[in-house]
């Protein structure tokens, strides 16, 4: 908040004005980021329609679900399918833009890997979310009869629970070797302490911990360095989802010696609806004969794989984990998004999403704090705040005015509204809009 009140000294503006809101985006150096997007017109996104909405931009929120076009990604993309027309399968060694096809991962992991704080060699493109996490569990979950059992928390994704359940199933275990982690009693989310004395308690007999590195429902980000530590201590082996965080928060995967981690690209690293998937394998596991990992083609080293001997000879890091060609159009979606990435510096992006989110938890605090209860954790956050509304006729109500009006988050029945602005299309208007059609929808 310190930033925000000395430019409202400075300029004179109060803090829940839109003068203020229009002279933080006039100071903010990556303002410009947002032209590398398509941003949808109000009546394209369900708003209402009318001629002064035709070519108004919506207010877009939503990039916890699902982040904005980059222009880039069309660009990538057409490329691709201009090689593909003009090439066919040369493509495959011959590109014009020196992409060939079989190596394409390589820019792809090379852009990728400084946003999860990660070596090239360790991070991989390939399926979806929840496909990488089976792959990863098949090759990290070991369970004995004294280890077996997996931690999650409580409120996990579905898609995260359905998977560990499967394993476990899978395994032919009982349904308790699923460990759960709960919040206390009356509250939302987990404290790092309660999650560390879980540990304690029963980490003879947890085989994997894998947590979210940033909750779907509540926004938390967990403190992944020090699980990470604690878990590796009482002899876990610990995997991250990051499905929520990769994009949004800092990471350094390396340094904080995660065992391995997946994350999906089409939220905060913008690669478009269901877009291929990341996956990280630390580098100490490289040389690891021990792991039972599934294997294919483009596991094999590049250097000899298409000499088709069929003797395995493993691919070093973490492209020893994929299993097929790399699909050019999803993961050229994907280069164009970080591309966009490469035009500024991790900590700036960092420092503005910390700013429109204390922007936004103190205009809804200040202008409709009695109405609402903000479940995220203010020390240990991302882009997301969610807000939960004293009823499902009151949640409704705000939500179908923020639709009318053209502003584009998520909703989460019965009675929570996620409202994520991203530092690198959403502005401090966006989010004074977004709680001024809030607070007008309250007062009716």
């Amino acid at each position: 908040m310190d930033k925000l009140r000395a430019v409202a000294v400075e300029s004179g503006a109060g803090l829940v004005s839109a003068q203020f809101a229009c002279e933080m985006d006039s100071r903010d150096s990556l303002a410009h980021l947002r032209s590398e997007f398509v941003v949808p017109k109000v009546n394209q996104v369900g708003g209402e329609s009318g001629i002064d909405n035709k070519d108004k931009e919506c207010i877009y929120l939503c990039g916890n679900s699902l982040g904005l076009q980059p222009k880039r990604a069309r660009r990538v993309v057409c490329e691709e399918l201009d090689e593909w027309a003009h090439k066919g399968v040369t493509g495959h060694f011959r590109h014009a833009q020196l992409r060939p096809w079989v190596s394409y991962r390589e820019p792809v992991v090379a852009k990728m890997a400084p946003i999860v704080g990660a070596k090239p060699a360790e991070v991989g493109v390939m399926n979806s979310l929840t496909t990488n996490i089976h792959l990863m569990l098949a090759a990290f979950y070991r369970p004995t009869a004294q280890r077996y059992k997996i931690l999650i928390e409580s409120k996990a994704f579905p898609s995260d629970h359905y998977a560990v359940e499967s394993q476990i199933r899978w395994h032919e275990l009982p349904a308790n070797a699923m460990l759960l982690a709960e919040p206390r009693p009356g509250e939302h989310t987990l404290h790092t302490n309660d999650i560390l004395d879980l540990i304690a308690r029963e980490g003879a007999s947890i085989a994997v911990v894998m947590l979210s590195g940033v909750q779907y429902y509540t926004g938390q980000a967990f403190e992944i360095a020090r699980i990470t530590a604690a878990a590796q201590a009482a002899g876990c082996v610990v995997g991250w989802d990051l499905a929520h965080a990769a994009g949004n928060v800092p990471l350094r995967l390396h340094d904080w010696n995660v065992d391995f981690a997946c994350w999906c690209t089409y939220k905060y690293m913008n690669s478009g609806p269901g877009g291929i998937a990341g996956f990280f394998v630390h580098e100490r596991h490289t040389d690891n004969s021990d792991l039972r990992r599934l294997l294919g083609w483009w596991s094999h080293d590049q250097h000899t794989r298409f000499d088709m001997t069929n003797e395995f000879v493993p691919s070093p890091g973490a492209a020893g984990f994929e299993l097929s060609n790399t699909p050019i159009l999803t993961s050229a979606a994907l280069l164009g998004a970080l591309q966009v990435f490469e035009l500024a510096p991790l900590h700036k992006l960092h420092q503005k999403s910390v700013l429109l989110t204390t922007y936004l938890e103190h205009l809804l605090l200040t202008r409709v704090g009695s109405h609402i209860q903000i479940i995220t954790p203010q020390k240990h956050r991302g882009a997301q705040l969610s807000l939960l509304f004293a009823s499902e006729r009151v949640f409704t109500r705000v939500f179908d005015a923020l639709t009318r009006a053209g502003v584009v988050c998520d909703e989460r029945k019965p009675n929570c509204i996620r409202i994520a602005p991203v530092p690198l299309y959403n502005s401090f208007s966006d989010v004074w809009q977004c709680v001024d059609i809030i607070h007008s929808a309250l007062a009716q």
